[in-house]
């Protein structure tokens, strides 16, 4: 049932009430016992142990467990019970998810965010008597009593306002309160009436701010419009950033080589040995540690680590530029947005009424009538007028004159008034001036204002208010309405020594002095518009989604460049019009949404996502928090957002500046980059791994062990990947368009990079350990027959792949430019270079030494080792010359 298209009468039938007497005690019991408690659903949150064993469903750390119990299985088979690899596996895995638990809090706090916005006490006619009784114990049929200050308790159809206004911007997202009003509506033509035109029904989660009402209560608990925003965030769920998606590729692409190789590696020691081959238990261990080389070899072990702390990075450095994020993966989704969707109210504009322009000859007694015709006060201490937005403007708007509220009053004490009413559109007070003359000061809409006025004010004193005058007047207001601005118009009546004799409004309100127009508007934060033209040369489409009219919202999207004309707006009833195969082909077309509700605001992200787009929602009502969470990345207000909006965000911005969006956009860019030059160089490093062991065991010895292979991969690998987090963001980031999130890891070319430099190290790498047999004097042939295990040569080529990959480190500061052309540096990256120096000669030359069966080498070879090392540098030099004149052919 449609309560606002029917009568009050038929309602209170329909929800069998009685609009004077309410609901019986008994009654009222009843429909609680068969309806339930008015409150919202609670979500059942996760256990503890079970949010830490969901960070380990990715699959590389399955991957990495795995190949620690076979490492651990393995050495106990063959009675050597060396656990430092499988310590070192397990340390990683347990971090890991230690900081995925801390970082990532859980939407479901919004449902309980949502409860605490319920009235705890309300003040209900039972049995013919106003009592009070808890909010979650209404049902349907209770009559309310409704003043101004009370939170609306569950959704009612109003049966009397007296001048009720009430604060729905958490729901509609206008930022002016709505006059409610008792009659029916009329049934539009087409589609349904929407939430924010809705003037004879209050919801659950609004206050009422101005006058006073009786309300039947139509719906309760989930039942509500609150409710329906609590399920939607109950049934929606979180997905993975394009990152996630591609590293999850990566590991299964990973997992596939492991078995590959592994596979090979049984197969041609198999042909090499014959049937043999499954009798001689010491050669399949032997192969099977090989095959368990190989896969760590393989799988860059620190990538999860290194991922995670580089994003926590960004998360520290976001903070500290009031971007807080929420959920790690928020970071590295913000680089590739490319659609940012925004609420209006408090996001692109201030959430507050202001005058932003005046119509009149007398403009300092136009601000004291206006201040002195409304209850809202100047605060001196908070700087700020306080009380019904509308009047709060205008009491600001004469302040700023000098005018404070505070003196007007004391100079002027009022004596009688007629309150505002929604049917007359007028409010008028009396005052006694200070030269004893008693005065009236009315404001009101401009059109009947001025049919009640005979005479205007102007620089020569009060005139006749002619025909000419009066057109005059109704240009200038359709000029500010026009331009979205709320207009207000002020009169006033001199009395002299005696005062009216009656303060009705019949008996004050005709024969009046017209003074002038104040035009107000919620005005764009100044910042804003500047941000827009940075994310449209981003290639980031901004859309604007608002509760608010149409008009409103096309002046203010000009304003701010989003659109340029009526044409790129449409309504939500226009939408719910449309099906979805037409919205997808003509979304593209709208910049701008008026009159929203909150499906309105899923739909659009859902369409947007469905083209493949990804989606960043800003907002701070509770009707946002739908959208916010189903999109890529939400964006929620620290400052004016509801606890809702924020719970449910990625992210929330600590000052309420669009202009921050478009700065953690530009970090968020410069992360992921990090990210994929420290993947680049992991996978580059580890191929080189691979190929190195994979030709060692084809030949028939042992180049590095597994425990050689993960001190590399966790120590000498990790430090410089961190360090390339740091890099600064490179000068054109904002000018390019964003990526796709289809886009893989290796897209660009990053895939050949990282094949053709992984075999450079590897060729590095195998040319130190023959250079080390040679100078150990071992024969290969003694290598190969397990007389000698070369060790020589297992240093060198350790010490070269160690060092190989810290001087590569520097390389990868760029993909394309020379390192020598860069024109900072990155003291983080030098100083991962001394570390790895330090702990590479400690692993070599200390008595850990021993626990590695590394040998004692000489200063010839350790300088051997080390320019072999530095050979990557002219290397990749050389590579990268030869791909920008490729690419350069291409372009």
């Amino acid at each position: 049932m449609k309560e606002y298209l029917q009568d009050s009468s038929a309602v209170l039938e329909a929800v069998g009430s009685d609009g004077e007497r309410g609901l019986t005690a008994g009654e009222a019991a009843a429909r609680l016992e068969r309806d339930g408690l008015n409150k919202l659903k609670e979500a059942e949150k996760d256990p503890l142990w079970k949010r830490f064993l969901a960070q380990m469903a990715d699959p590389m750390i399955i991957m990495l467990i795995v190949a620690a119990v076979i490492s651990a299985l393995t050495g106990i088979a063959q009675g050597e019970a060396d656990f430092a690899d499988v310590i070192i596996i397990c340390f990683v895995v347990v971090v890991n998810a230690v900081l995925g638990v801390v970082q990532e809090s859980k939407a479901e706090e919004a449902l309980a965010a949502l409860q605490e916005m319920s009235a705890a006490q309300s003040k209900a006619v039972r049995d013919g008597k106003v009592v009070a009784v808890p909010s979650s114990e209404l049902v349907v049929g209770d009559v309310v009593v409704l003043e101004a200050g009370d939170s609306v308790p569950a959704d009612c159809r109003i049966l009397e306002s007296a001048s009720m206004k009430i604060e729905e911007a958490a729901l509609t997202g206008e930022s002016v309160p709505a006059n409610k009003v008792a009659d029916a509506l009329d049934a539009p033509e087409s589609g349904d009436v929407p939430l924010g035109d809705r003037k004879n029904m209050c919801y659950m989660g609004s206050t009422v701010v101005y006058g006073r009402g009786r309300a039947v209560v139509v719906a309760t608990g989930m039942g509500t419009e609150m409710g329906k925003i609590a399920d939607a965030l109950s049934r929606a769920t979180d997905e993975e950033t394009p990152l996630q998606k591609k590293l999850d590729e990566l590991s299964k692409v990973l997992s596939i080589i492991c078995i590959v190789i592994c596979a090979l590696v049984f197969g041609v020691t198999w042909l090499k040995h014959g049937m043999g081959f499954f009798n001689n238990m010491p050669l399949v261990l032997n192969t099977f540690m090989v095959a368990v080389s190989l896969a760590v070899a393989a799988i860059p072990e620190g990538l999860a680590a290194v991922v995670t702390i580089v994003l926590s990075i960004g998360v520290t450095k976001m903070s500290q530029h009031n971007a807080i994020i929420r959920k790690l993966s928020a970071v590295e989704t913000l680089g590739c947005t490319q659609v940012i969707c925004s609420d209006k109210t408090g996001t692109l504009t201030q959430n507050k009424m202001t005058v932003v322009r005046h119509f009149t000859e007398d403009q300092d007694r136009l601000v004291r009538c206006m201040a002195l015709c409304s209850d809202a006060k100047w605060d001196e201490q908070k700087g700020e007028a306080v009380g019904e937005p509308t009047e709060a403007a205008l009491v600001a708007d004469a302040a700023k004159l000098g005018f404070s509220s505070g003196d007007l009053d004391a100079a002027n004490p009022r004596v009688g008034e007629a309150p505002f009413d929604s049917g007359r559109k007028m409010m008028s007070v009396v005052n006694l001036a200070p030269d004893g003359n008693y005065v009236q000061h009315t404001k009101g809409g401009p059109d009947v204002v001025l049919a009640r006025c005979t005479m205007v004010r102007t620089a020569e004193g009060d005139v006749p208010l002619t025909d000419e005058r009066r057109a005059r007047i109704m240009e200038a207001n359709k000029a500010m309405a026009d331009d979205a601005l709320r207009v207000m118009a002020a009169a006033r009546v001199n009395y002299g020594k005696e005062a009216p004799e009656s303060f009705s409004p019949e008996a004050l309100e005709h024969d009046m002095t017209f003074l002038g127009l104040c035009g107000m508007i919620d005005p764009v934060r100044p910042e804003v518009g500047q941000a827009v033209a940075e994310a449209h040369a981003a290639g980031m489409n901004v859309v604007m989604i608002t509760g608010d009219h149409i008009d409103t919202a096309v002046a203010i999207a000009k304003e701010l460049g989003i659109v340029t004309d009526r044409s790129q707006a449409i309504t939500g009833a226009e939408l719910d019009r449309m099906s979805d195969e037409e919205f997808s082909r003509s979304i593209a077309n709208y910049g701008v949404y008026a009159r929203v509700q909150p499906e309105h605001k899923t739909r659009i992200v859902d369409t947007w996502k469905k083209l493949g787009k990804v989606v960043a929602m800003t907002g701070d009502g509770v009707n946002d928090a739908p959208s916010i969470k189903r999109a890529d990345i939400g964006i929620g207000m620290g400052i004016t957002g509801t606890d809702v909006t924020k719970n449910v965000a990625d992210m929330v911005l600590a000052d309420d500046n669009f202009a921050t969006i478009i700065n953690a956009c530009e970090e968020g860019r410069r992360i992921y980059d990090n990210i994929r030059k420290s993947i680049a160089f992991l996978l580059s490093s580890n191929l080189a791994e691979v190929i190195s062991v994979f030709v060692a065991s084809l030949v028939g010895f042992t180049i590095l062990e597994p425990t050689h292979l993960l001190w590399l991969n966790l120590i000498t690998d990790c430090f410089p990947a961190l360090a390339m987090a740091m890099e600064e963001a490179e000068p054109d980031i904002m000018e390019r368009e964003p990526r796709s999130s289809t886009d893989g890891i290796f897209a660009g070319g990053m895939g050949l990079d990282c094949l053709v430099q992984g075999a450079m190290i590897g060729a590095l790498t195998l040319v130190s350990y023959f250079v080390g047999l040679r100078f150990e004097g071992v024969p290969l042939a003694d290598v190969l027959s397990g007389a000698n295990k070369g060790l020589d040569g297992m240093t060198m080529a350790f010490l070269t792949l160690s060092m190989v990959e810290m001087f590569h480190s520097f390389n990868m500061r760029s993909r394309r430019k020379s390192v020598f052309s860069l024109p900072t540096q990155n003291k983080w990256l030098w100083g991962s270079f001394a570390l790895s120096l330090v702990l590479t000669f400690v692993v070599i030359e200390t008595p850990l030494a021993r626990a590695f069966d590394f040998a004692e080498i000489s200063a010839a070879e350790y300088g051997i080792a080390m320019a072999l090392a530095f050979l990557i540098i002219p290397l990749v030099e050389a590579y990268k010359a030869i791909m920008r004149a490729v690419e350069k052919n291409r372009a």
